[in-house]
């Protein structure tokens, strides 16, 4: 059995932004121009996938007793500004600032910072930095870092060789078809390029695991080239061999999977992977060179890298996604909807 809890490495990376700018999809509703401070009682806390929630009984404009939802990032962007899934209980008392929904008759906000009933304030404190040990065997946790700055992919990219059947699903795209906020998670590639940590581990000389943060499903690389196959399944059956100093990992004995090529685009259990990893920086950066095959959503393969960087010492977090939260990530707050 793969021991979960696994000596890893992080970073501490702080937020630059108030907790409530940098979501990319229902804080668009917020009224940026219209920060308030708050005052109630929780009455539940979610320590859950997409995003960290909480609903809290405070009086509105009018001084009416009202339910809030308060909508933040998700849990591992959370504890690295000093929140974990005991920071609050119901019952607590709570104060808060963020800014408002655009429609003054929504009872839902953005998060700046909050305060506990001890004066406590979480979510604005910078951790200290730790140090970062350089991999000399692909080990560690790594988390996106493309040259120039991460570049998140919010659509479907737009230089991809797609087949008919790939094109069609691009031009119908919407980010609400996202499986990721209905609790699907999908496989690689795209699970390889969200901007989630991702930890590789040796548990034996004769395979490698890739854990993806907030996702439990583990994937297997192989060193044996007899090792067994099992059922197809979106992580596939991976092996991997190296060429030099370069780790390079051939998947398939896949299953058909919505988003498992890319952002708006599926996969299909015909999909075929040769990913190329490579140590650069002394250890401390990561390449992932990737070709993806798949007749049915492309034309023809397809090959696109993207770069991580080493993160220093800490344990993988693992929250469980809820339908409670992801339909608040998906209406802004707004659940009639």
């Amino acid at each position: 059995m793969i021991k979960r809890v696994l000596s890893i490495t992080f970073l501490t990376v702080v937020m630059a932004l108030p907790l409530s700018s940098v979501a990319h999809h229902s804080h668009a509703t917020l009224n940026m121009d219209d920060v308030r401070i708050y005052k109630g009682v929780v009455k539940k806390y979610g320590w859950a996938m997409p995003h960290v929630y909480l609903k809290v009984m405070a009086p509105d404009a009018k001084g009416n007793i009202v339910e809030y939802s308060i909508e933040m990032q998700h849990p591992p962007a959370m504890a690295q500004v000093g929140w974990s899934k005991t920071t609050w209980k119901p019952g607590d008392r709570i104060i808060w600032e963020g800014p408002h929904d655009k429609n003054p008759n929504r009872h839902y906000t953005g998060l700046n910072w909050a305060e506990t009933a001890d004066g406590t304030r979480v979510g604005v404190t910078k951790g200290a930095t730790e140090e970062v040990t350089p991999s000399t065997d692909f080990t560690g946790l790594w988390k996106r870092a493309d040259p120039g700055g991460f570049k998140p992919h919010y659509t479907p990219p737009t230089d991809w060789p797609l087949s008919a059947r790939g094109q069609a699903q691009v031009d119908n795209f919407h980010e609400d078809q996202n499986p990721m906020v209905t609790c699907g998670n999908p496989g690689p590639p795209k699970a390889m390029i969200v901007p989630y940590p991702v930890v590789f581990t040796r548990p034996d000389k004769d395979s490698l695991v890739m854990e993806r943060e907030l996702m439990e499903d583990l994937r297997i690389v192989h060193f044996d080239r007899a090792a067994p196959v099992g059922p197809p399944s979106k992580m596939g059956h991976s092996i991997g061999y190296f060429e030099g100093d370069t780790l390079v990992v051939e998947t398939d004995n896949f299953i058909d999977d919505d988003w498992g090529m890319h952002t708006g685009i599926s996969s299909s259990k015909e999909k075929q992977l040769v990913e190329r990893f490579t140590l650069y920086n002394d250890g401390l950066n990561l390449k992932a060179e990737i070709t993806v095959t798949d007749p049915v959503y492309l034309s023809k393969p397809h090959t696109f890298s993207h770069h991580w960087r080493k993160l220093a010492d800490r344990d993988v977090i693992q929250a469980p996604c809820t339908m409670e939260a992801a339909t608040l990530y998906l209406n802004a707050g707004n659940e009639k909807e």
